[in-house]
This record gives structure tokens, sequence and C-alpha cells, in this order.
């Protein structure tokens, strides 16, 4: 499992005063980028290889600014060709939002999917 903290931007914040739900999904994203080096270390775009098929994410609470959230991914699933990341954001020891991203290993080039290797495959289980 990885584990990553956040601190809530007062730009992110709404109208409402909690963090805009459109941030979530960018939040998650940063907490995947260890998973996105066992598909391309040092993350170089122009060797880019993973791609989003869908991401959701449920909202359980409110989510504040001037308080740090908690973001743990796991590896739910591993797939010949897609993964899914599970994920959760904690703040305050309450869980505030929950999401899945299922991922697909993917050359750009001849816009096609890719048997994941046996060593990405060990990398993301040792997430699971």
């Amino acid at each position: 499992m990885l584990r990553c903290t956040m601190e809530p931007r007062f730009c992110e914040t709404d109208a409402l005063g909690h963090i805009n739900n459109t941030v979530v999904p960018m939040w998650f994203e940063t907490a995947r980028g260890p998973i996105f080096e066992i598909f391309n270390p040092g993350q170089d775009l122009a060797k880019w290889n993973v791609i989003l098929r869908k991401m959701d994410v449920d909202f359980i609470a409110q989510i504040y600014h001037g308080h740090s959230v908690d973001i743990t991914t796991r590896i739910a699933h591993v797939g010949s060709t897609s993964f899914i990341c599970e994920h959760e954001a904690w703040q305050r020891g309450e869980l505030v939002a929950k999401g899945t991203a299922v991922m697909i290993y993917f050359d750009f080039a001849v816009q096609r999917k890719l048997e994941i290797t046996a060593e990405q495959r060990v990398g993301l289980e040792k997430l699971s």
C-alpha cells in the first residue's frame, strides 16, 4: 500500500467553503506517482505508457482547507493489460472520499494495449 499526504490549498476551496470535488481526482492521480514509476522510471512524458480507462470517486464527507489529507492507494487487481487502483482520502481520522482508477498499460505510438510484464506485475502486487 502507498501513502501520501496532501495539503489542501486555499485555491482548491469552492464557494461553499470546502475542497472542490474536482480536486480529489487530481490528488488520487498524484498518489499514483510511484505506480507510474513501475512502468516508466523517471516518468519521461516522451515514453509515457499508462492511460486512464475509468475512474470513480465517492464523496463521503466534506474536505476542508487547513487540515492535511492522507491518501492511501492499493492495487486491487492486476489483469493481463490493466490494473485497478483503490484510493481512500482521510482527514482528521475520518474517511472523506474513496475511489478507483482502472489503468491500462498502453503503447501510444501504435495506440494499443500492452501485456503487463512479469517484473511490472511483481511491482504492482507488492502494493496490494
